[in-house]
C-alpha cells in the first residue's frame, strides 16, 4: 500500500487485471437470473465530454448492483455510428467516412476504458459495421414484407447546404441548427414506418406502468379525435375533403382554407391570382411546421380565386390558401368557422371574410359583425335549418346529441361520413445520405 493514490498507476494496473482475468466477461450461467444492462451508445465525434461520463456512471453502478445482488449481468458497450456529422467531417477531410469513424472509435474507446466501467467489450456494437446493420436490414425487410415500411411522399424540412433532410429538432427559427443556413419545405418521395395502424395499440395503458404524465405525452402526441369527412365541391366539380370533429358547426363554414402544398392549389388558382399564390407558396417553404402552427403566429394567406360549394346550404365560399393548414394533419383542407374557431376568426377579420354564428349560448345573441373572438361554448344551433335548437356542446365531443344527428343526416345525405382521425404521423425514416444503414431495396428501370 502506498500513502497516497496515484490513479495513473493503481487504475492502469487493476484495468489490465481485470481484463485479462475477462472479470466482466459474460457467460452463459443458468443457475443465476439473467439481466440486461444498455447505457446510450456514445457518437463517435472523437471525443468523450462530461455528459458521456454522468450517464454512464450511474449506468454502470446499477450494472454492478444487479451483478452483486446475483444475477448474470450483460453490459455491452459500442458506439452509434452512422450519421450526418461524420460525413461531413470525412468530406471536408477529403476521406472516406468509414476512415474518420473508426479512428474516433478508436480513440473513444480508449477513453471509455479508462473509466474501470464494467462494460463486456468483447460484446462491442457499432452501427455502421455490416455485422450490424445486416439486422436493421434484417428489420426494414420484414417490415416491407408485412406492408408496414412503405415508400411515399412527405412535406420535409430540406437543406439545401447540406443536401439532406432534417427533423424539426434541427431546425431553429428556420435555419440548420448546425450551419445556420436556410431550411425550407418541400415534397419529397421518402421510406416510411407504418407506425399509425398501432396508434389504438398505444393508446392502451392497462399492462403498463407509467406515470400519468408520461401516459399524457402519448396521448397528446396521438392526437385522436372523432368527427366527420366531408367533401365539398369546386364549381366546376372537384372535390375537396375536409375532416372536422364540429360536423354541427358546418353551417357557418364562410370560407375554405387549403395547405399551400395542397395537389389542388395549382388547379383551382385562377391566372388573375396565380403570381400572388406562386409567391406566397414560396414564402411558405421558408417556415417550419412548428413555426407554422403557433396559435400566437400572425395569420398570412392568399385567395385561389376559386369557390367551393358548402353542400349542408349550398352557399358558395371562397377558397383561400393560408400556412397555418397543414398538408401533413387530415386532408390538408379544412372549412373554416369563424364565429367559433379562434384560427379562423383572426383570418376572417384580417380579411373581411364573413362571420356566421350556427351555436347561440342561452341568454346571449352572437352578432358575427361584433364579435371580439369567436364563440366554442355550449349552445343551441341556428342558422342550420331544420337542426335549429339542437342542443351543442363542443367539451361533451361525440356525446353532444347535435355531432351525433347531424353525421347521420350527411351520411343519408352522402355529404360525409363518421371518421376518426389522429394527430401521429407515420415515421421517416430515409434521407438521401450515404453514411447510414442502408435501406435494402433495388431498384428496376421497370418500377
Amino acid at each position: 500500500m502506498t500513502d497516497t493514490y496515484n490513479p495513473h498507476e493503481i487504475e492502469r494496473r487493476w484495468q489490465k487485471r481485470w481484463h485479462d482475468d475477462k472479470l466482466y466477461r459474460s457467460t452463459v450461467d443458468w443457475n443465476k437470473p439473467k439481466y440486461y444492462a444498455v447505457t446510450m451508445l456514445p457518437y463517435p465525434s472523437g471525443d468523450l465530454h462530461i455528459g458521456h461520463w454522468f450517464v454512464k456512471t450511474s449506468s454502470d453502478a446499477h450494472a454492478r448492483y444487479k451483478r452483486m445482488k446475483g444475477y448474470n449481468v450483460l453490459f455491452p458497450m459500442g458506439f452509434d455510428a452512422f450519421g450526418l456529422p461524420a460525413e461531413n467531417a470525412a468530406v471536408q477531410r477529403n476521406i472516406h467516412p468509414m476512415k474518420w469513424t473508426q479512428a474516433n472509435i478508436e480513440r473513444m474507446r480508449k477513453q471509455l476504458r479508462s473509466m474501470g466501467a464494467m462494460f463486456d467489450w468483447e460484446r462491442e456494437a457499432i452501427s455502421c459495421d455490416p455485422s450490424y446493420y445486416r439486422w436493421t436490414e434484417w428489420f426494414f425487410k420484414k417490415f416491407y414484407e408485412n406492408g408496414l415500411a412503405y415508400r411515399g411522399e412527405s412535406l420535409v424540412n430540406w437543406s439545401p447546404t447540406l443536401q439532406t433532410v432534417l427533423a424539426n429538432e434541427q431546425v431553429i427559427d428556420g435555419k440548420d441548427e448546425r450551419t445556420d443556413q436556410p431550411v425550407i419545405q418541400k415534397m419529397m418521395t421518402q421510406w416510411f414506418f407504418r407506425i399509425t395502424k398501432y396508434a389504438e395499440e398505444m393508446l392502451g395503458f392497462d399492462n403498463i406502468d407509467w406515470p400519468d404524465p408520461v401516459k399524457a405525452m402519448q396521448i397528446n402526441w396521438i392526437g385522436r379525435s372523432e368527427g366527420a369527412d366531408v367533401v365539398f365541391k369546386t364549381k366546376h366539380g372537384d372535390p375537396i375533403e375536409i375532416y372536422t370533429t364540429r360536423p354541427d358547426t358546418l353551417w357557418g363554414a364562410t370560407f375554405m382554407v387549403l395547405a399551400p402544398e395542397h395537389p389542388l392549389v395549382q388547379k383551382l388558382t385562377i391566372e388573375e391570382h396565380r403570381a400572388e399564390v406562386e409567391a406566397y407558396i414560396a414564402q411558405t417553404a421558408k417556415a417550419t411546421e412548428i413555426e407554422r402552427a403557433s396559435e400566437s403566429r400572425e395569420k398570412t394567406g392568399v385567395f385561389t380565386g376559386e369557390y367551393a360549394i358548402n353542400p349542408v346550404n349550398n352557399k358558395r365560399i371562397p377558397v383561400w390558401i393560408a400556412d397555418y393548414v397543414m398538408i401533413t394533419y387530415g386532408s390538408g383542407a379544412i372549412m373554416a368557422v369563424p364565429a367559433h374557431d379562434q384560427r379562423d376568426f383572426e383570418f376572417a377579420r384580417k380579411f373581411g371574410l364573413e362571420i356566421r354564428p350556427v351555436i347561440q349560448p342561452e341568454g346571449i345573441i352572437l352578432d358575427g359583425e361584433t364579435m371580439t373572438e369567436s364563440y366554442v361554448g355550449a349552445g343551441f344551433m341556428i342558422n342550420s335549418d331544420h337542426f335549429n335548437g339542437t342542443f351543442a356542446d363542443e367539451e361533451k365531443g361525440r356525446k353532444n346529441p347535435a355531432i351525433d344527428a347531424v353525421i347521420v343526416w350527411l351520411e343519408e345525405k352522402g355529404f360525409g361520413k363518421e371518421s376518426i382521425n389522429y394527430r401521429l404521423r407515420d415515421w421517416l425514416v430515409s434521407r438521401q445520405r450515404y453514411w447510414g444503414a442502408p435501406i435494402p431495396i433495388l431498384y428496376k428501370d421497370d418500377g
